[in-house]
């Protein structure tokens, strides 16, 4: 215990945290999340399977929700070791080096599904508002130079505020808050200089999270303002329909990060088992949940898995 409360070097550990004072029933809790990364790991990887085999689903919409769903695969593949690993007593702390390179993962994939909803919304809007000059307009090169720059955008403004973090002083007791690494659970034991993590995080959030949800907010705002204008009321909501699934996952998506962000900001005086509950729906309720809506609500989704399962019985 006490070489986890000594300072730093690239040999630090760090203390993983499950839910504390539940340390008996572990196993039992390991059941509950074994399923869900199972759902999160067949949930994902049948509607990439489904959208890759089906050719009538090779249109801009489908490969908007492919990049989605393999976001949230890589999600769940970066924490799974560490989560189940608690729970199966397989693992305890995390080096430095280790937890530096989860947290560059978890962030980078926070930031590249955020990045995917707002170009689904932007699909939505010409989709919409724009129907004619659709497919002129979401060419395959154009939708290529999108993926590229959501993953440009997602990975390539991380790197700063992360490799800092390898040369911080840790001389706090080395418990992190979740059972995985975050940014925010270093910075708060590093005794040095953080002004840079700080700002330069905020800034990402800002220019990232923050910035995604009020371009979201505003392309439904215009399609709104088109769907309104429409004569037909059975035509309105033929169009709003459409949007369902994509609002479903954008709450999914943002709900979690502000009830997360809200706890670590103004939650110190809650109980331990709230930050890890909240940390854990953080990471694993939209890959969990993704999948399930759009299977559910997306009919042409939902038919091709249905094809599935029937050839297979």
């Amino acid at each position: 215990m006490s070489a986890l409360s000594v300072t730093n070097s690239s040999s630090s550990r760090f203390a993983l945290t499950g839910f504390p004072g539940l340390e008996l029933y572990y196993l039992w809790l390991s059941v509950p999340f074994s399923i869900i990364y199972a759902m999160v790991f067949l949930g994902n990887c049948m509607i990439l399977h489904v959208i890759r085999t089906e050719q009538s689903l090779h249109q801009p919409m489908f490969y908007f929700l492919a990049m989605l769903a393999l976001t949230d695969l890589c999600m769940g593949l970066s924490t799974v070791h560490t989560v189940l690993g608690i729970f199966w007593g397989l693992i305890q702390d995390i080096s430095l080096d280790v937890c530096i390179a989860q947290a560059y993962f978890i962030h980078g994939l926070s930031f590249m599904e955020s990045s995917v909803l707002l170009a689904m919304s932007f699909d939505r809007y010409i989709a919409i508002c724009n129907p004619l000059r659709y497919s002129s307009i979401l060419t395959n090169a154009k939708i290529v130079k999108i993926g590229v720059a959501i993953i440009c955008r997602s990975s390539m403004l991380i790197p700063p505020v992360i490799i800092r973090l390898k040369f911080l002083n840790y001389c706090r007791p080395h418990f992190l808050s979740h059972s995985f690494c975050l940014h925010q659970d270093l910075i708060r034991m590093a005794c040095g200089d953080i002004r840079f993590n700080s700002i330069y995080g905020l800034a990402l959030v800002i220019s990232n999270l923050l910035l995604d949800s009020v371009l979201i907010l505003m392309s439904y705002i215009m399609i709104l303002h088109t769907v309104l204008a429409i004569a037909s009321q059975e035509e309105r909501m033929k169009s709003l329909q459409t949007c369902v699934s994509h609002i479903s996952a954008v709450l999914v998506f943002y709900i979690p990060i502000i009830g997360l962000t809200m706890v670590h900001r103004f939650g110190k005086h809650l109980s331990p088992l709230v930050h890890v509950l909240m940390g854990n729906i953080y990471i694993l309720f939209p890959p969990l949940m993704n999948p399930i809506i759009y299977s559910i609500k997306t009919q042409q989704i939902r038919v091709r898995i249905q094809r599935l399962f029937l050839k297979e019985t």
